[in-house]
């Protein structure tokens, strides 16, 4: 039964033209083709990454966060209570005012107390700025090397200048070592993101990276299984001239150079905009649409392609409005934030911390502005800057 739906499912009338058959897109004589088989090693290539991240980590983002001064606040703790934390991990983390006023009866605090508690518990899940900056490290560093890699593989290339060559000589296409290890490369990374999604900074975005993810790795392995490899490559390169701005940005913002972060970010704005919503629907999209039917008619595999990759159109498109609006407020001097993914899912109460801080501060030494250091008011974990 298994290789029955095995059979059916490497059908060839499902991913090819129907004058093709996979026997004209596997090997032959003096052209190297792309095997299936190949990307079995992005897996174990995927764990690899999970290592060498550990490393990069351990041993150069926690150096590098000490010598920007990346520092975390002191966080006070909840104090043990086995009514209230049952509550917290078994219904919801905000109780409504009914909730407080009955845990409040059960735990034997006040209602202000139970709300102390759930203050401060949330802030014992909310990822340290050490964690943050030590992640947005591993991705810029990760993205600008693949950007790097990439550009080198594709600019020498004719296809790059005149998209109509990337269909030229299709499905024989020769498999060059370059775009072997690109693909080899980018599929284990992305891999390597789905497998630590769930121990990484859970952001506001949460579900739609989750589906960025997925969506990047069929289109990666389907565009290698059908020999779509000249497309892929053009794919990947210009989602990695982007992504490394953004990880900077957020690495200067964790470190307290806001006027840095912000000028990065606005670069990073452009550069998404100009080629996510602009290169990519404009000139690779329709690539992929229009010139591949210049060469045969349309099939399952043309249509379920262009699927996935209308589906990360859309996902750029969501992201570009949280852009945007974020470019607004840097116009209107209001709070700055990462409209995209900065903020953790945690984070849905930006005063929590000051409040905390508000509560615990003795009351012989107010301040006017709140708490100064080298004469600059710091900044909590949600990085909010205020408009002078």
């Amino acid at each position: 039964m298994f290789q029955t739906l095995c059979n059916y499912f490497w059908w060839d009338r499902l991913w090819l033209p129907s004058n093709l058959t996979w026997a004209d897109v596997e090997f032959s004589e003096g052209r190297v083709a792309p095997k299936s088989s190949d990307l079995y090693i992005t897996i174990p290539l995927a764990f690899v990454f999970l290592i060498i991240r550990h490393f990069f980590e351990t041993y150069v983002a926690t150096p590098l966060a000490a010598l920007l001064n990346v520092k975390e606040k002191v966080r006070l703790k909840a104090t043990p209570n086995s009514v209230l934390e049952k509550f917290y991990t078994t219904s919801c983390k905000h109780p409504k005012q009914a909730d407080i006023e009955g845990l409040s009866k059960k735990s034997g605090c006040t209602p202000r107390q139970v709300e102390r508690w759930f203050r401060r518990r949330r802030n014992q899940d909310r990822p340290s700025l050490l964690k943050k900056f030590r992640e947005a490290s591993w991705r810029f560093t990760f993205y600008l090397l693949a950007f790097i890699a990439g550009t080198a593989v594709i600019a020498d290339k004719p296809w790059f200048y005149n998209l109509r060559l990337v269909w030229e000589g299709y499905p024989t296409q020769n498999l060059l070592p370059s775009q072997y290890w690109y693909y080899m490369i980018e599929l284990s990374f992305y891999w390597s993101l789905l497998f630590s999604i769930a121990s990484d900074v859970k952001r506001k975005d949460f579900k739609e990276q989750v589906i960025h993810h997925v969506a990047t790795i069929v289109l990666i392995s389907f565009s290698w299984f059908t020999n779509y490899i000249r497309a892929g490559t053009l794919i990947m390169a210009l989602h990695d001239s982007s992504d490394y701005l953004l990880e900077s940005a957020k690495m200067f913002n964790y470190a307290g150079w806001k006027n840095m972060s912000n000028n990065i970010f606005i670069v990073f704005a452009t550069i998404f905009i100009v080629t996510r919503l602009v290169i990519l629907p404009f000139w690779i999209l329709h690539c992929t649409m229009v010139y591949p039917l210049e060469i045969y008619p349309a099939f399952f595999g043309y249509y379920f392609f262009n699927l996935m990759m209308v589906i990360l159109q859309s996902l750029h498109i969501f992201w570009a409005y949280l852009i945007i609006r974020m470019a607004q407020k840097f116009i209107t001097g209001k709070v700055v934030e990462d409209e995209r993914s900065d903020r953790d899912e945690t984070d849905n109460t930006g005063e929590e911390e000051e409040e905390e801080l508000e509560e615990e501060k003795p009351a012989s030494a107010p301040t006017k502005n709140g708490p100064l250091s080298n004469g600059h008011p710091v900044l909590n974990n949600n990085h909010r800057v205020k408009a002078n």
